[in-house]
């Protein structure tokens, strides 16, 4: 269990709370990023990322979940290695699809510890910077936040 969220629907829970987040579905933010430059909206990028991510780790443990049962079938008395290591590998697909859970609800979070306060604006500061100390051109304007992006989204659907 995820946070309160029952296994078996951790990737629709997820889902339903980040098109909630953005405002507009998964599938029509997915195709304004692909028709968006690819600095346009890095945090509903990033956010997309993560989504992918958890879907395929959700598949990997289905699928680790699907042969162990098999197996479990197959062979009703003492469990020998080799359905030991399939009970493994479902440990440590629950392990990577709980960790990915747990990023895509950090990033939906805007109070989450390490986004405000001062070890936020520390870990700011240590950033590399990516344009010069000294600007050689007009500031640059940012395409469009998440929330400009899924406004953008939901005139183009009308």
């Amino acid at each position: 269990m995820v946070n309160g969220i029952s296994d078996d629907d951790v990737v629709g829970v997820l889902t339903a709370q980040i098109e909630a987040h953005l405002g507009v579905g998964l599938r029509q933010v997915k195709a304004a990023l692909a028709a968006a430059p690819p600095a346009a909206a890095p945090a509903a990028r990033t956010l997309v990322r993560w989504h992918r991510l958890l879907v395929d780790s959700q598949r990997t443990l289905d699928r680790a979940e699907d042969a162990l049962l098999a197996e479990l079938e197959r062979q009703p008395g003492e469990l020998d290695d080799p359905t030991m290591e399939l009970a493994q590998r479902v440990n440590a697909a629950v392990t990577v699809r709980d960790g990915r859970a747990t990023v895509v609800r950090w990033l939906l979070d805007p109070n989450a510890p390490g986004k405000r306060g001062p070890a936020a604006e520390r870990l700011a500061r240590l950033r590399p910077r990516s344009e010069p100390a000294v600007p050689t051109s007009a500031p640059h304007q940012p395409v469009a936040s998440p929330a400009a992006l899924a406004a953008q989204v939901r005139r183009s659907a009308r």
